[in-house]
Parts: C-alpha cells; sequence; structure tokens
C-alpha cells in the first residue's frame, strides 16, 4: 500500500496582555486527491497594533489562502499557485484601506504580515512576509528560516518594512526544503520569539512532542510569563510520515490517469476516481445546500472565492 502524507499538528493562539487578539492562524489538510495535488496548507498571520482593522487583515488573509489556494490550476505549480493567490489578497487589503476613513495612513490600514508553509509530497514551500517567523527544530536550537521584514531605527523604534496589504504590489519571500520523516517546523509571530529563547522552545517542544497542542499552549504561556505585551500565537507542525515519490504529471495522460467523471487528464501518482474540480464542485453542492439557511453576511467582505470554503483544522 502507498504511503501518504501525515503531520502531526500543535496550535495555540491568545490574546496576551492587549485587549483584542489581532493574529490569525489556520491549517488545511484536505482529502484525495487534493492532498497529493495541492498538498496541506498552514498559515499565520499578524495584524499591526496600530490598526484597529488588522485583524480583519489577519483573518482575511489565512481564510484566503486556505480557501483559495485549492481552487487555483492544478498545472500551476506550489510556487505559482500561492503567490497569485497572495497578490490578490494584497490588492484587496490595499483597496480596503483606501476605502476607508484613513486612506492615505498605512499604521490604520488593512496590513498584517503572514507566513505560510505548503506541504506537498516531500518539500515544503515557505512563503513569507512580515515579522513572523518560521523555525525548523535543528538538534537543541532553533534554525530560523525566515527573514524579519523590519526597519530598524534605534532601540526604541521601528517599523515593517513590507507587510500584506501596505503598497498595491507585494513582494514576498519563498523558498523551497527537502523534507524528512521527524522534521519538526515552528510558526510564532514576534510577541513570542522577543521574549523566549530559541534553545528554550526548542526543549520545550523536543520534551512535549507527545502532546504538541499541550506544547504550544507551553510556549504562549511562557512569552506571557517572561513580560510580553503582545498577542501571543504558536503553530508546530511535525512530519510523521511522507509519501512515496510522486511521477511526474501526465499532461494528456493515458485513460487510466483521467477523470472517470468528466475524462479530465489527472496525475499518475493520485489515481484519481474524481478529479479536483468534480471534488470542488461536488463539495460545493453539498455546502451550498447546507447553507441555505446561514446567517447574514458580515458588513465586511473578503476577496472573493471561485470554490467551496473549507474551514481551517
Amino acid at each position: 500500500m502507498p504511503r501518504v502524507l501525515k503531520i502531526s499538528i500543535g496550535q495555540f493562539s491568545d490574546q496576551g496582555r492587549k485587549d483584542t487578539n489581532q493574529d490569525f492562524h489556520g491549517v488545511l489538510i484536505p482529502g484525495e486527491p487534493l492532498l497529493g495535488l495541492k498538498g496541506i496548507a498552514v498559515v499565520l498571520a499578524d495584524g499591526i497594533s496600530s490598526s484597529s482593522v488588522s485583524r480583519i487583515a489577519a483573518e482575511s488573509a489565512v481564510k484566503s489562502f486556505l480557501t483559495d489556494y485549492y481552487c487555483t490550476s492544478e498545472s500551476w505549480s506550489v510556487k505559482t499557485s500561492a503567490q497569485r493567490v497572495l497578490e490578490a489578497t494584497n490588492s484587496w487589503l490595499h483597496a480596503q484601506t483606501r476605502r476607508s476613513q484613513n486612506p492615505y495612513d498605512k499604521d490604520k490600514g488593512y496590513v498584517c504580515t503572514l507566513s505560510a508553509m505548503v506541504i506537498r509530497s516531500t518539500t515544503a514551500h515557505l512563503f513569507h512576509v512580515g515579522d513572523s517567523r518560521i523555525y525548523r527544530i535543528a538538534g537543541n536550537s532553533l534554525e530560523q528560516l525566515t527573514n524579519d521584514h523590519r526597519v530598524v531605527l534605534s532601540s526604541q523604534q521601528s517599523y515593517l518594512g513590507r507587510a500584506l496589504g501596505v503598497n498595491p504590489q507585494l513582494e514576498i519571500d519563498y523558498q523551497n526544503l527537502r523534507l524528512e520523516r521527524g522534521d519538526t517546523f515552528l510558526l510564532v509571530t514576534d510577541g513570542i520569539y522577543e521574549h523566549v529563547p530559541a534553545r528554550q522552545l526548542a526543549k520545550t517542544i523536543r520534551d512535549g512532542a507527545a502532546d504538541l497542542d499541550a506544547t504550544a499552549k507551553s510556549i504562549v504561556e511562557q512569552a506571557y510569563e517572561n513580560g510580553s505585551p503582545d498577542n501571543l500565537t504558536a503553530q508546530i507542525i511535525r512530519i510523521d510520515e511522507l509519501p512515496d515519490a510522486m511521477p511526474a504529471r501526465c499532461s494528456a495522460g493515458p485513460p487510466s490517469c483521467r477523470c472517470r467523471r468528466c475524462s479530465m487528464p489527472g496525475c499518475c501518482s493520485t489515481a484519481i476516481a474524481s478529479c479536483a474540480s468534480c471534488m470542488r464542485r461536488t463539495a460545493a453542492t453539498s455546502i451550498s445546500r447546507s447553507t441555505r439557511r446561514a446567517a447574514p453576511r458580515s458588513r465586511s467582505r473578503s476577496p472573493r472565492s471561485t470554490c467551496a470554503t473549507m474551514a481551517p483544522i
């Protein structure tokens, strides 16, 4: 029986000493064929503290990524798919600021950081803008995989050099990493890493491997006890099983590589009974039927999605 991608997740978020929590995070593990075609998405966003609407920005960024990434073309790479989604989200956030009461004040706009990881097959794809961080556990320490996009003016003054929603164009960092079984990653906001030493974070994760949710909560509590004044969010991702190597995608494969419903070309590695497009249409129909009596929409609308919404785990 072929092996499939399996991960363990631990997450925890708290408003800390602030009145509201402007962080937002999520993970989406789809079923097949999307698991093989698109992978698992992990996202963390942190709204800027100077803006009262940055919570909306962070929530919209995470939900849009977890929804729209899985709606992108199956022929696109992970990099292209994620970047197109993030560019669309950035344009929407920037437009929301321009329509607000403070159209030219970025400190009061729809602005947030974003760090995301897409785990597909045996590769981790990292996307990053802002000053949240993605680490990989390396023995007794942490390996920082992202750069902080923060401009330091003095010991008392600094500002974000890059973030979602600041400018109409988006520059986002990208890298990919070959995965091994047992690899563990940590995504955190600045409220945590500025107040908990890297070695302490690594030790906490190593000692708490049996319950990652409790470990993520412990990390948040340590930052709070050490005096962090900020919102606090931690996500821990461990690779438990990696799939067998994926063969090259069939651009116009034999009948056995085609969807049994619509005859659309698929991928040999998934042995699909129905392609992702058919799967999304089925999911959309099911969700539509179950939400006919849903509550009215909020006045603040997120970027429009083209497929059924999938709730983060």
